[in-house]
């Protein structure tokens, strides 16, 4: 049984939750804070030694780190990855377009306000996460302008990768009002089977 260290409010760690819970495999979650320093401590640096979360514990003693590459991992062989090669790689394309384009705009902007409180010496810094934010906002609604999904027409690794900040950047200040096909696509996957909420039954 595949062993999840994570913490429940991250992004991240929900990508990897939602995927476990729509392929329907057994696992077991360990809550880690990294707000607490749980990541620094000899003993997680020797599965993950960059110290972050999610890790995925395969088996005793075989540890896979990095959201996507864990999201990679589990799709293999399965309907959330394309077996065709073009295909494959346009799920990759997104998948490095959110680690680093979409997560460090969308993301830490969600860290400001909603887990540091919006400190005022983070105005200019929050102020550009926004703007670069919208730009990768704007990209994600001009791709979805005659799409249901990211790739080939199907629920992939890639709308999950996507969905999981999207679909709570507005508690980082961002106004989806005025993204109405992102929005429709959020809805979509809200709709997926086995679906689940962040944080929620972990």
């Amino acid at each position: 049984m595949y062993r999840v260290y994570g913490m429940a409010s991250s992004g991240n760690c929900y990508k990897v939750y939602l995927t476990l819970k729509q392929l329907g495999h057994a696992f077991e979650w360990v809550e880690t804070d990294i707000m607490k320093g749980t990541t620094r401590t000899p003993e997680f640096l020797a599965m993950n030694p960059n110290g972050q979360v999610p890790t995925l514990e395969i088996e005793p003693g075989q540890f896979l780190p990095e959201s996507n590459a864990i999201l990679c991992y589990l799709a293999e062989g399965t309907l959330l990855l394309p077996d065709d090669r073009f295909q494959r790689a346009q799920v990759m394309r997104w998948l490095f377009y959110e680690q680093y384009s979409h997560e460090p705009y969308v993301a830490v902007a969600r860290f400001i306000v909603h887990f540091l409180g919006n400190p005022s010496e983070r105005k200019g810094d929050l102020e550009m996460r926004h703007k670069r934010g919208y730009q990768a906002l704007d990209l994600m609604e001009q791709h979805l302008a005659d799409k249901e999904f990211f790739v080939a027409e199907r629920y992939s690794i890639a709308d999950i990768a996507l969905y999981a900040y999207t679909h709570v950047a507005e508690t980082g200040g961002f106004d989806l009002r005025g993204y109405p096909r992102v929005k429709n696509w959020l809805a979509r996957v809200l709709a997926q089977p086995r679906y689940v909420a962040m944080a929620q039954g972990i």
